[in-house]
């Protein structure tokens, strides 16, 4: 009897030639249908609406399908088999969209950015020894060292102090509402709103609203954003700082409220003042969360390009590196230098991204 019960178990751990044809036909019927499903959406006369909420449904669908056939395969293997497998079930499909979308295209302007302008002749490392060397791109990445450095520190340092003071406050939800208010309007609606704001004409009628106060005071209007250097971009920095504020305090603010009440307590019974209790307990306890917010707005500020655009245009010496590289590919049509610029980007932006991650393993995060 035992021996029968141990045979009808080892039995139970094997693959059975059905399961191991289930496993090889369920996907490949996956992707030749959705494949045939996707040629037939891009061929079709349908009217635009009508493709559309086609399409939409064919997402929903499909993305149901593929994972409840994947699902019914897995169930059928071994019961080893089965909890090893499973995960990768729910996880694959969204891993592989991604590297198709992001790792795939990464790869592709990597390659571009060792040949010419039109992509027919091999340069090398030209195009990357010309981005070091060519002015433009020294003033952009100049700018983009002053986003990271003000822009960041601002942020941090004004949603931290934001987030102590309005701990304090009784009108906390009130002020925390406004300042994080426009988190939820876009980097160019942002700019649109703060262009009419710096916005300049000769004479005494103004329509932007800070020459208008200037000039009730009895001063003369200026162009904020054709000013010298450092200048104009610092009058940029301050549309990002308006923006992400709301962000640092909000995560700042639940961090603070995890601090244990007992130990602050303990620290003003032994006469510690607050600014003391700030600088020795407040911040060593959420020193993690200032890293991880700091590195979040210093990945912002690597990539702005929005705020730029649509201010001016990366005029009057105010160029970052993703609007010379939007200029490179799409206005002057040079795949190489423009793929170029964007490695350069995506180079800089990687360390801190690993700083974060790092970060957020430590804390138990990840």
């Amino acid at each position: 009897m035992d021996v029968s019960k141990t045979m009808d178990t080892r039995s139970n751990q094997r693959f059975t030639p059905k399961v191991i044809l289930l496993s090889i036909l369920v996907p490949l019927l996956n992707l030749g249908l959705h494949t045939l499903i996707f040629l037939f959406f891009r061929g079709s006369d349908l009217p635009p609406m009508v493709n559309a909420l086609l399409a939409v449904i064919w997402g929903l669908a499909g993305i149901y399908s593929i994972y409840f056939s994947l699902n019914w395969v897995v169930e059928q293997y071994p019961d080893k088999w089965k909890d090893r497998v499973i995960p990768y079930v729910f996880v694959g499909p969204a891993v592989l969209l991604l590297g198709w979308l992001l790792f795939l295209p990464t790869l592709r302007t990597l390659y571009l950015s060792f040949f010419n302008a039109d992509s027919t002749q091999f340069v090398g490392f030209a195009n990357f020894a010309a981005v070091f060397t060519d002015r433009l791109l020294v003033t952009a990445l100049r700018n983009n060292l002053m986003w990271v450095v003000f822009g960041t520190l601002a942020c941090v340092i004004l949603g931290l102090l934001i987030a102590v003071l309005a701990d304090r406050s009784s009108f906390e939800r009130l002020a925390k509402a406004v300042v994080f208010m426009p988190m939820a309007i876009s980097f160019v609606a942002a700019g649109v709103i703060w262009k009419f704001i710096y916005y300049y004409q000769p004479g005494a009628d103004q329509i932007g609203l800070l020459n208008a106060i200037i000039v009730n005071m009895g001063f003369q209007p200026q162009g904020w954003l054709s000013m010298v250097q450092p200048w104009n971009n610092l009058f940029l920095i301050v549309i990002l700082v308006w923006m992400q504020t709301g962000f640092a305090m909000v995560i700042f603010s639940a961090a603070i409220k995890g601090i244990p009440e007992d130990m602050l307590e303990a620290a003003r019974m032994d006469g510690a003042g607050e600014i003391r209790i700030f600088f020795k307990i407040m911040l060593p306890v959420i020193s993690s969360t200032v890293l991880a917010v700091t590195t979040t707005i210093i990945v912002f500020t690597l990539k702005i390009f929005d705020v730029v655009m649509i201010m001016t245009g990366g005029q009057y010496g105010t160029e970052v590196v993703a609007t010379e590289f939007y200029r490179q590919l799409f206005m002057y049509q040079n795949a190489g230098y423009g793929s170029t610029l964007a490695i350069v980007l995506l180079i800089a932006v990687i360390p801190v991204i690993i700083l974060n991650v790092r970060q957020l393993k430590k804390g138990g995060s990840l």
